[in-house]
């Protein structure tokens, strides 16, 4: 039974690692469709995020029943406790990726944001890449060092919102409404982003080392 449980428990973190590797790739693609207005690749974001819902739904049910059957303890329990919580933030992050595509769609063939705000658009962008790609590699590798890479990200990613409203609020009288919209949504689904990339990075503290 045992090493049963141990190969339940092996898929599960393997399934996490699939979908941490499906967020990469969206956010990937709706990076570089936000910076070059790219409606083909924003509608295949968009149209990927299904999958992603359906797989976490998956794994979810499928740490529910481990979770009934096996009634683990310690260690186990809290890589169940803390797998669902982490799906939760890998599906949320999937959508924001989505939300960044559906910006595109929207304003095709216009740019999203004006150009004097690109190059923060373009960083921002890299960052959450950045942290898509320690997310899987933590998921795959439970390095605990990757979950201080991802926070000092989310602190640069953090610092560019903050320049973004600024920006924004001092020109706020020389814009049309609806691009100071489109610059905050956007802005913030890239902030969002970064804070379940933490939230992640956290419970994977408190499954390696036993806190939060």
């Amino acid at each position: 039974m045992r090493v049963v449980f141990q190969q339940e428990l092996r898929e599960i973190q393997d399934g996490l690692a699939e979908i941490a590797e499906l967020v990469m790739v969206a956010i990937d693609n709706a990076a570089t469709a936000f910076a070059s207005s790219d409606l083909t690749l924003a509608e295949t974001v968009i149209q990927q995020d299904p999958l992603v819902d359906r797989l976490v739904l998956q794994l979810d049910e499928r740490v529910t029943d481990v979770l009934a059957r096996q009634q683990p303890v310690a260690s186990d329990l809290r890589l169940m406790v803390s797998s669902l919580r982490m799906s939760a933030s890998l599906e949320r992050m999937a959508d924001l990726a989505q939300h960044i595509a559906q910006l595109v769609r929207m304003r095709y063939p216009d740019a999203v944001v004006p150009q004097s705000l690109q190059p923060i658009f373009m960083r921002m962008g890299q960052l959450d890449i950045e942290m898509a790609q320690n997310i899987m590699h933590l998921l795959r590798e439970q390095d605990l060092g990757t979950c201080f890479k991802i926070r000092d990200l989310d602190d640069e990613l953090d610092e560019l919102h903050a320049e973004v409203f600024a920006k924004v609020l001092s020109a706020t009288q020389q814009q049309k409404p609806e691009h100071v919209i489109d610059v905050t949504l956007a802005s913030r689904y890239h902030e969002r982003f970064g804070d379940h990339a933490v939230s992640i990075s956290k419970q994977m503290t408190y499954f390696l080392a036993g806190n939060r």
